[in-house]
């Protein structure tokens, strides 16, 4: 899949400003927008993109400071309300009227916000943040943090090492993904990368500090699915998203950690499917 990138213009205080997004676009049929998590990249969703493809036409998009995607323009924030109105923008841009949406953590939660809005078809979230307690939170941010800290420190020869043997993929990745053994080491090591540079990324924890998710979502099909063996957002955040989206459809991910795409792609790739019919 090779990228392309598009440009539009959006409202903000300073008024109109530019911004692009660079993103893949693969499939036919109904449109499916994936957000990944804070720090990730597109690249995120590729263990289930063929599977998406052959029934969706399913565009995987770098978020802002994200991946290949520069950063907001000076004077647009990197939080909810912002980032809600620059998805918005995409629909527009990339013709696609109200698509389904499947988002991963971060990715999730904006997916979420868009339902909110009634601006997409259907939401599958994948352990989406929001949903935590204050103790949930500060102990994914402090993960987070660190995983960054570590990222930037470390040379990139070290990162390329470490990503050869399966131990040293369980190293670096085993906080999010269950079975870090299965992804590739170039994956691996682009991942590692696209964490050191995400532009926003503080900025991005800064907000989330008075983010919950408090609303229920009426006339949108949602499913919220979590991984059994979720290190950065406990499960039970699960059964709390149930509690405050009522007809939500919960599903358990066996085997899987907080970025479940590659710990069991088949799985993830029905769990979307079925979201988004």
């Amino acid at each position: 899949m090779s990228s392309a990138t598009v440009s539009f213009n959006v409202a903000s205080a300073q008024g109109e400003q530019s911004v692009t997004l660079s993103y893949t676009r693969q499939g036919s049929g109904e449109p499916l927008l994936l957000l990944h998590g804070i720090g990730h990249h597109r690249q995120v969703w590729d263990p289930v993109i063929p599977a998406l493809a052959a029934e969706r036409d399913v565009i995987a998009v770098d978020l802002p400071g994200c991946g290949e995607s520069p950063a907001l323009p000076d004077g647009m924030a990197h939080d909810l309300p912002t980032m809600n109105t620059v998805l918005t923008a995409l629909f527009g841009a990339l013709r696609i009227e109200r698509p389904h949406v499947a988002g991963n953590s971060l990715g999730g939660l904006l997916a979420l916000d868009l339902a909110r809005a009634q601006l997409v078809r259907s939401v599958t979230a994948l352990s989406p943040a929001g949903f935590w307690n204050d103790v949930e939170r500060r102990y994914a941010f402090t993960v987070l943090m660190t995983m960054r800290q570590i990222a930037q420190r470390m040379p990139l020869p070290v990162v390329e090492r470490l990503a050869r043997p399966a131990i040293g993929r369980t190293l670096l990745t085993s906080t999010i993904y269950a079975r870090p053994g299965r992804r590739s080491p170039e994956a691996v090591v682009a991942e590692t990368l696209a964490l050191a540079r995400a532009q926003g990324f503080f900025e991005t924890l800064r907000s989330g500090r008075t983010v919950q998710f408090t609303d229920d979502i009426v006339g949108t099909p949602v499913t919220v699915a979590w991984g059994s063996r979720d290190r950065l957002l406990i499960p039970r955040q699960g059964v709390r998203a149930k509690s405050i989206i009522p007809r939500a459809r919960l599903v358990r991910l066996p085997g899987c950690g907080h970025v479940p795409m590659n710990d069991d792609p088949a799985l993830v790739a029905r769990v979307v499917l079925d979201g988004s019919r």
